[in-house]
C-alpha cells in the first residue's frame, strides 16, 4: 500500500489518519496513513527518512508549515505567496509543496457553514503560518475588508505587503494592526482565530466588540482546544464554529493532490462530529 503520513510536534492528537482512512476507504483508494512525530529541530531529516522509508507523501502540521515549504524544490503558487505548506508530495527526486488550508477553510465556511465571503468583513487573528496559508484563499472570495490582527503587528504588515497585490487585484482593503487597535471596534461578519490561544488554553486574543450581530466565529482548532473561543462567541451573541470541518477539507484537498479523487468530505465530516462529539468534555 501507499504510505502517508502526517507529521508535527504534537501529533498524537490528530485525526487525519482517521479521516484519510475513510476517505480511502469510500474512494477505493489502497494506502496506509500514519502519525510521524518530528523532533522540533530535526523536520527534514525525519521527511527525507519517511520517504527513504517509501513515503508518497505527507501532511505538515504545528509548528513546520514555513519549514515545510523551504524544504520544496517546488512550490505551488499558493506556498509562493504565503511561505508556508502544509501537504508534500513526493515524486521522484522533487518534492512538490501545496497549502490546503485556505482552500480547506474557504470550502468549510461558504459550503458547509453556508456563509458567503464576498463583500463581507472579514478579520483574522494572527499572523503564523496558520494564518499565511489561508489568507491569500480568503482574498480570493472577495471580501469588503480583511483585517490581520497579531500580537507582533509587524508580522501582520508582513504579510499584508506579501499580498497586497492580490488583494489590489481583488478589491479587498487588506489591513494590519495590533490585537487591541481601535479599528476592530467597528465589528466583522466572519471572524477566524488562527492563533495558537485554544491550545494553550490562553483566553480570546482580542475584545467582543469585533463580533457584529450574528457574526461567523471561527476557530481553527477543534475539541476541547477550541472550547474557550466557542464558548466566547456564543455569549457574545456570535455563531460558533470549530475547526473539524476545515480539517475534514483541507484532507479531502491533499488526497485529491496525492490520489487525483475528489473524496466524499461531508460524509466524513457527518461521521467525525459524531466521533468528536461522543468524547466526554472535561
Amino acid at each position: 500500500m501507499d504510505l502517508y503520513c502526517v507529521m508535527g510536534n504534537p501529533v498524537a492528537h490528530s485525526r487525519s489518519p482517521w479521516i484519510h482512512a475513510r476517505f480511502a476507504e469510500l474512494a477505493g483508494q489502497p494506502l496506509r496513513y500514519e502519525r510521524q512525530l518530528a523532533p522540533l529541530d530535526g523536520f527534514a531529516a525525519t521527511v527525507m527518512a519517511f520517504r527513504a522509508g517509501g513515503g508518497r507523501g505527507c501532511n505538515v502540521t504545528v509548528p513546520f508549515k514555513h519549514e515545510a515549504a523551504a524544504l520544496a524544490t517546488w512550490q505551488s503558487p499558493g506556498v509562493a505567496l504565503a511561505g508556508a505548506a502544509n501537504t508534500l508530495q513526493f515524486d521522484g527526486e522533487d518534492i512538490r509543496a501545496y497549502n490546503t488550508d485556505g482552500p480547506g477553510l474557504v470550502a468549510d465556511i461558504t459550503r458547509n457553514a453556508g456563509v458567503e465571503l464576498a463583500g463581507r468583513d472579514l478579520l483574522l487573528i494572527g499572523a503564523g503560518g496558520a494564518a499565511a496559508g489561508v489568507l491569500g484563499p480568503l482574498i480570493g472570495q472577495q471580501p469588503r475588508r480583511l483585517v490581520i490582527a497579531n500580537r507582533t503587528v509587524a508580522r501582520a504588515q508582513e504579510l499584508t505587503q506579501r499580498h497586497a497585490a492580490l488583494a489590489a487585484q481583488a478589491g479587498v482593503t487588506l489591513q494590519a494592526c495590533a490585537l487591541d487597535a481601535p479599528e476592530l471596534a467597528d465589528g466583522f461578519d466572519v471572524v477566524v482565530n488562527a492563533t495558537a490561544s485554544s491550545l494553550g488554553g490562553a483566553g480570546v486574543p482580542v475584545p467582543a466588540s469585533v463580533l457584529k450581530p450574528g457574526a461567523l466565529a471561527l476557530d481553527m482548532m477543534y475539541g476541547p482546544a477550541a472550547q474557550g473561543f466557542l464558548d466566547w462567541a456564543r455569549a457574545h451573541g456570535a455563531r460558533a464554529r470549530d475547526g473539524l470541518g476545515m480539517l475534514v477539507e483541507q484532507a479531502a484537498e491533499s488526497f485529491l493532490i496525492w490520489r487525483g479523487v475528489r473524496p466524499h468530505s461531508l460524509t466524513v465530516l457527518v461521521e467525525l462530529r459524531a466521533i468528536v462529539d461522543s468524547v466526554p468534555k472535561t
